[in-house]
């Protein structure tokens, strides 16, 4: 019974922690840049989620505002901070990403306080039994929510035009220009995609915690950059499944290391010691 529930537990934070690789994982498949700054777009979700739905009452409406801003977010980033930048080396753009993050920081304790905001009314928190365990409804959102997000991407990248013009311009940015695809409109859709989905988070975890505040991006930001190298650089399928693996790990940890690690150590620990066995990552393809 703790098995399954620890399983269940692990789903709910590896579906949080997809949402957020994902967008990592896009970005960096297309440009090769550690988007830092992205953690800053799931933070800005969170707080679109709780404003909108304190004065609307409406949580459907909060998730589309907040994928929405944190997409058109995603493309001001690219456009303002990473395209002018693209031939410069690669530290060049993680030193402005850093930056990008710590300014985001400040600018949001700025305009929304020091102490964060909560839901006025938090919904979704009755209880649904399924068998002998027992979810909150929003942890069910979050998986739920999670999965059809990478359902949807996962269609996006293999049966649409666009999607495959995106794989292309991976594998050959030169070529795929040479046949007619538009790399800055590619760029720009991929920017908006993986915001909206760190979007999306955000306000899936606001709505677990009860809670939105400046720093909040800091450390799902380091476990995403984890994910991303333990599902191997670039890999859509490989971030998921290392996505779910850590929320699980982090499960078990919390109950059989939690008096000797905390939840974020017993993460970063699982992925020292992968990296000291399997540098190239979990999911890595040859």
């Amino acid at each position: 019974m703790l098995f399954v529930e620890l399983i269940a537990q692990g789903l709910v934070q590896g579906s949080i922690y997809a949402l957020i690789a994902l967008g990592l994982t896009l970005v960096y498949g297309l440009l090769r840049i550690l988007h830092v700054a992205h953690a800053a777009l799931f933070t800005l979700g969170g707080y679109m989620g709780v404003l909108v739905t304190n004065q609307t009452g409406s949580l459907g409406l909060a998730i589309i505002v907040a994928m929405l801003v944190a997409g058109a977010a995603g493309v001001l980033m690219y456009r303002l901070c990473y395209e002018p930048i693209l031939h410069q080396p690669p530290f060049v753009a993680l030193i402005a990403s850093i930056g990008l993050f710590i300014a985001s920081e400040e600018i949001y304790r700025l305009v929304f306080g020091a102490y964060g905001l909560s839901y006025a009314n938090p919904p979704l928190q009755g209880q649904v039994a399924i068998g002998a365990l027992s979810f909150k409804q929003a942890e069910l959102l979050v998986m739920g929510g999670g999965g059809l997000a990478i359902a949807v991407l996962a269609a996006l990248q293999s049966k649409t035009r666009l999607g495959i013009a995106c794989q292309a311009t991976v594998t050959d940015p030169q070529m795929a220009e040479s046949f007619g695809i538009n790399l800055k409109t590619v760029r720009y859709v991929n920017f908006f995609v993986g915001s909206a989905l760190a979007g999306a988070a955000g306000v899936m975890v606001a709505l677990l915690n009860n809670l939105v505040e400046p720093t909040m991006g800091s450390v799902p930001s380091y476990k995403a950059l984890a994910i991303i190298v333990l599902g191997g650089l670039g890999s859509i399928p490989g971030t998921l499944m290392a996505a779910l693996t850590l929320g699980i790990v982090e499960a078990f940890g919390t109950v059989y290391l939690g008096k000797l690690l905390d939840r974020n150590a017993i993460a970063f620990a699982f992925l020292i010691l992968v990296l000291m066995v399997r540098p190239q990552g979990l999911f890595a393809r040859k």
